[in-house]
């Protein structure tokens, strides 16, 4: 029985490929979270209906709520089914993707938020640091206390990145303001992420951000009538007097481009090695906003444009002017500011971004350090 099963699955990879050739393609995602998380997953899977939608020789499914330790089962179910291409949607997925990749060099993969490739496993990322230290600007012009709240899911690198650029935001305009991080050790749970929202209340946070599939935390900031910034889907309407802004993806742009590439025979199951999308505000990956449309909530413009600050490069400029004209240096093309533009230091002294330079994306991906302004335990934070 088991050496019959290893022919089926043989057979219909085989018949997967063919259809790869033809041009057809049969597209698996993987989620670690619910699609009705309304967060990552849930946007990863609406930008897999746009796709599916959008192009008449694609046909896709998915597996929602897989465990990160168990994807190569989920991987090898799909295989089975036909599929041709995987997308692979969590960085805890990485070392089981790559596996998988290596078990089926015909299927081409595709794994989110890694840094591991393949001849037939790519790696991509719609990364939200950009907008994040826009999101920093706002909070630190609207905190009165001077503690902004963070509820963080597990500290990795890219929510490492995230809190950094936030803070890095928060301080260009209150140069004394803190974050205060608690994690949670969860991607999706709403009553932990509420426990951790109103611990920081207690210890005086009031403006609110955080990475957690769900709108929880903004939900709690408004209870307590204190603003936060929504996370990867559009949470205005959970708390339209609260809502500041917030990040929002768009992953259809990421696979819009890497599946026509693979239709259009650019992309093969041999050529994948080197291919790395890294896209952020220029390529249209990514969006500041409270919702889409909505870069800043009109309740709070008046309250931005009114904090006046003396920038060392500006002058006096408000913090409503300095969203924007960061945002255009960012959204160009051309990319004339990075929120990581050195110097930078951490919070123990040590300069790791030397004046004038910037991060490289190896930088980014791994970065493990927190920078001045960020209070609370830091799991991974190099020693000296």
């Amino acid at each position: 029985m088991r050496r019959i099963g290893i022919v089926v699955l043989a057979a219909l990879a085989f018949l997967g490929l063919s259809a790869l050739a033809e041009g057809n393609i049969k597209a698996g995602f993987i989620y670690v979270g619910p699609i009705g998380d309304y967060g990552w997953s849930h946007a990863h899977n609406e930008a897999r209906e746009i796709v599916d939608q959008g192009f008449d020789w694609l046909e896709t499914l998915y597996v929602e709520s897989v465990p990160e330790g168990e994807v190569e089962t989920f991987i090898d179910q799909l295989v089975a089914q036909g599929c041709n291409v995987i997308f692979a949607t969590s960085f805890g997925f990485m070392d089981g993707t790559l596996a998988a990749a290596q078990r089926h060099p015909d299927v081409i993969f595709a794994h989110c938020s890694g840094f591991k490739r393949a001849p037939n496993m790519a790696t991509y990322m719609a990364d939200f640091y950009q907008v994040y230290y826009l999101n920093g600007l706002m909070a630190g012009a609207l905190t009165k206390t001077g503690k902004i709240g963070y509820v963080g899911a597990f500290p990795i690198p890219e929510v490492k990145r995230h809190i950094n650029a936030f803070t890095i935001g928060a301080r260009e305009v209150n140069p004394n303001a803190e974050v205060h991080v608690k994690w949670i050790y969860e991607w999706f749970n709403p009553a932990a992420a509420k426990e951790a929202a109103e611990a920081l209340i207690a210890e005086g946070c009031d403006v609110f951000a955080f990475t957690e599939d769900s709108p929880t935390v903004v939900q709690v900031a408004a209870e307590h009538g204190l603003p936060s910034f929504g996370h990867y889907s559009p949470m205005y309407d959970f708390a339209p007097d609260y809502v500041v802004s917030g990040q929002l993806v768009h992953w259809e742009a990421i696979y819009r481009d890497f599946l026509k590439k693979i239709h259009d025979g650019v992309y093969t199951p041999k050529n994948l090695q080197h291919v790395d999308y890294w896209w952020l505000l220029s390529q249209g990956a990514v969006e500041v906003g409270a919702k889409p449309g909505m870069m800043i909530n009109p309740v709070f413009e008046d309250d931005l444009k009114a904090c006046v600050i003396d920038h060392p490069v500006f002058g006096k400029i408000s913090a409503y002017d300095l969203v924007m004209t960061r945002y255009n240096q960012m959204a160009d093309p051309g990319v004339t500011f990075d929120p990581f533009q050195g110097p930078v230091y951490d919070r123990k002294g040590n300069l790791v971004i030397p004046e004038g330079m910037w991060p490289s994306v190896d930088t980014l991906i791994t970065l493990e350090w927190a920078v001045e302004g960020v209070v609370g335990p830091w799991p991974g934070e190099p020693e000296e």
